[in-house]
């Protein structure tokens, strides 16, 4: 690859790790009183140990919509987590949104904030159990400060807490 199209490609890559997020609840109509803010990193929790994000609760079928803009990733069903999107968002951070009744975006397709990606529902290890979506946000570059001595603590590296991140909307 010829220098100059290298400087390009650092550029874009530590752009897209400075760019601001201006994130937004991901359930349509919800707020911070729709889930419980002491679930994230709550234990014991199934097979994982401890829960690593927020369940935003809400009728089946509410529109689920993209917390910041971004790119997907992946859209799928895995067993814990049922019918699921991963999406890249600015600051390389992951949004994973899981237990989705519906999924409405491909992979490789680009977001906006505010994109619908789904709706709410009860899928994966949330059946039977009252619709929800659960929301995480990993970042891929490693914050070493955030780890601490609680079980699994040295992943809170990756996972960052969902209510520090939309506690400002």
């Amino acid at each position: 690859m010829p220098l100059r199209k290298r400087w390009i490609v650092l550029v874009l890559l530590l752009t897209w790790g400075v760019l601001p997020e201006w994130p937004r609840i991901p359930v349509e109509g919800a707020s911070a009183r729709d889930w419980n803010p002491q679930t994230f990193w709550f234990e014991p929790w199934g097979r994982s140990g401890v829960h690593k994000g927020i369940d935003i609760f809400a009728k089946i079928g509410t529109p689920v919509r993209s917390t910041s803009y971004g790119v997907v990733l992946f859209r799928g069903e895995i067993q814990q987590g049922g019918k699921v999107v991963l999406v890249l968002g600015p600051k390389w951070r992951l949004h994973y949104y899981a237990h989705l009744h519906s999924i409405d975006v491909y992979p490789g397709q680009p977001l906006l904030t505010g994109s619908q990606l789904g709706t709410v529902g009860d899928t994966g290890n949330a059946r039977g159990k009252p619709a929800h979506l659960h929301y995480s946000i990993v970042s891929v570059l490693p914050l070493p400060w955030h780890a601490d001595d609680s079980t699994q603590g040295w992943k809170k590296m990756f996972y960052l807490d969902p209510n520090a991140i939309l506690s400002t909307r």
